[in-house]
């Protein structure tokens, strides 16, 4: 009898031995998991900055490469100082932007700044120099391609955000996210349009 009773404690604490290595080993891999996928949306969300950035480091060097290369008269300089100015503006608010938000609102400041690019006074039939300015032509296919940069990457993001935001909400990993602070992360939804520039400034 107190053999079977030995038996059968030894069973009951097997059991409880492996229920509670089971939920110790859900616990890591939910942990785990989540940190994984944090540290995946972390690394695209760098790639969308890098691409607004991108895109906003390119309008003050088209401005100086125009002004560089055609003569203007008094109005235009006017007008492109105050785009140059607008386009430094944009640049320095798409640094320091740090969520999608942010990175949206910037990105109306480099739409118009690239909208008042557009309306400078500038035939480019007038200044064959500048149509055939190596600089000129490379920023253009510049800006061009970093458009298709920023929608991929923006898609990106929000793909690996989904991923992370069902984990945070799905049993059992919601559990383990409430238990260590991970919280639903802002997915990016820019303006209709802002993502969208001209691909060529000066048709």
């Amino acid at each position: 009898m107190v053999k079977k009773n030995n038996r059968t404690l030894w069973i009951t604490i097997g059991v409880i031995g492996a229920v509670l290595l089971m939920l110790v080993l859900t616990v890591i891999g939910s942990y785990n998991g989540l940190i994984t996928t944090d540290e995946t949306v972390n690394e695209k969300w760098a790639n969308v900055q890098t691409a607004y950035q991108r895109r906003a480091d390119l309008i003050p060097n088209l401005v100086d490469t125009v002004q560089a290369a055609v003569q203007f008269e008094q109005e235009t300089h006017t007008q492109i100082a105050a785009v140059r100015t607008s386009a430094v503006a944009a640049q320095q608010a798409m640094s320091s932007a740090s969520t999608p938000a942010e990175i949206s609102a910037a990105s109306k400041q480099v739409e118009s700044a690239i909208a008042g690019f557009s309306g400078l006074n500038i035939n480019v039939e007038r200044y064959p120099d500048l149509k055939a300015t190596e600089n000129f032509l490379s920023l253009q296919d510049e800006l061009a391609g970093t458009e298709n940069r920023i929608k991929v990457e923006r898609d990106i993001f929000n793909k690996v955000v989904k991923n992370y935001n069902l984990k945070v909400r799905r049993f059992p990993s919601n559990i383990i996210a409430g238990m260590f602070g991970f919280e639903k992360k802002e997915m990016f939804e820019a303006d209709e349009g802002t993502s969208v520039a001209p691909t060529n400034l000066f048709d």
